[in-house]
């Protein structure tokens, strides 16, 4: 591979390097390589592109180095970072109630909860964003607020990122993308329109909506089924007047498929299993969703080759 001669060439070479490895590392090693050499040119204005490369290639790495050192740091760092893997069980009973000692179920519930929020604040900004630029956009305020607002659409799926590599234990980026060199207002314009990343993070967030709501009130309604099912018992000890159903005469009545009859304890025992299966199948469909909506943000929010 020939000596990178330009900073350009250099994050080429680097990115040819890592070709194959995650979308998110590589965003990750082209920031901090970039930022690295842009500082060592500018403390050093006198020396040329291709000499600042010879120089820094020294201590910094040439670009296969780099791409290495960064393999080998991501292997440590996902082995650090990922909780221990539950035992594995081999019934199909020991693999289904398995699920609980999972710390990415839990992670994965949490996200479906926090969705409908972080959804609405999505949708918000993107929908206001968008048309407050279209509406500003013949004024002389509009080519700014054009900039800012794509601006925070990159702040914001750097933090989705981050809450999503947490909860749900997707690697995404822990950089952002590098921004462009000084360049002049209507070329930086012109940049972020045609960058792909800038869409595929704005219909992420039109998007964030609608699956915000369906994970919210999945989440919600099982959940509370779930609950309500297990603590019938409960309930029917505290009062069995008041223990939920049809009622007759202040009697609850339950219907098995075979016609109405008055709550026992046997009625509230098969609910209470009932609800121990469903609080568990939530689980299972909680982290599958969690796994789905992960590949989700990866696509749309990482950018890949050539974007």
């Amino acid at each position: 591979m020939n000596a990178p001669r330009t900073i350009a060439e250099y994050l080429r070479q680097l990115r040819e390097a890592l070709r194959g490895a995650d979308p998110a590392l590589i965003q990750d090693a082209l920031y901090d390589a970039e930022e690295h050499l842009r500082a060592e040119l500018a403390e050093n204005p006198q020396r040329s592109e291709a000499e600042m490369l010879a120089h820094v290639v020294g201590s910094y790495g040439a670009p296969d180095e780099v791409a290495d050192i960064y393999r080998d740091q991501e292997i440590k760092i996902q082995r650090a970072l990922r909780p221990p893997p539950p035992p594995k069980r081999r019934s199909a009973l020991g693999r289904f109630f398995g699920v609980a000692a999972d710390a990415r179920t839990y992670g994965a519930l949490f996200y479906m909860l926090l969705s409908l929020a972080t959804g609405i604040f999505y949708f918000t900004w993107a929908v206001t964003g968008i048309s407050l630029s279209a509406s500003l956009s013949i004024l002389i305020i509009g080519l700014p607020f054009i900039v800012l607002f794509f601006g925070s659409v990159r702040v914001l799926s750097l933090m989705e990122g981050r809450i999503v590599e947490t909860m749900l234990g997707m690697r995404m980026p822990r950089r952002p993308v590098y921004p462009a060199p000084p360049m002049g207002l209507m070329k930086r314009i012109g940049r972020m329109f045609t960058d792909l990343h800038t869409w595929t993070t704005i219909c992420y967030m039109w998007l964030m909506l609608p699956l915000g709501i369906v994970y919210f009130t999945l989440a919600v309604t099982l959940l509370s089924v779930s609950v309500a099912f297990i603590a019938s018992p409960l309930a029917l000890a505290i009062d069995r007047s008041r223990f939920g159903g049809l009622f007759t005469d202040g009697q609850p009545l339950i219907n098995w498929g075979m016609g109405f009859h008055e709550v026992g304890w046997v009625d509230v025992t098969l609910l209470c299993m009932v609800g121990i299966v469903l609080l568990f199948a939530t689980l299972h469909l909680a982290r599958s969703l969690g796994i789905m909506h992960g590949h989700i943000a990866k696509v749309m929010l990482v950018p890949r080759d050539g974007d």
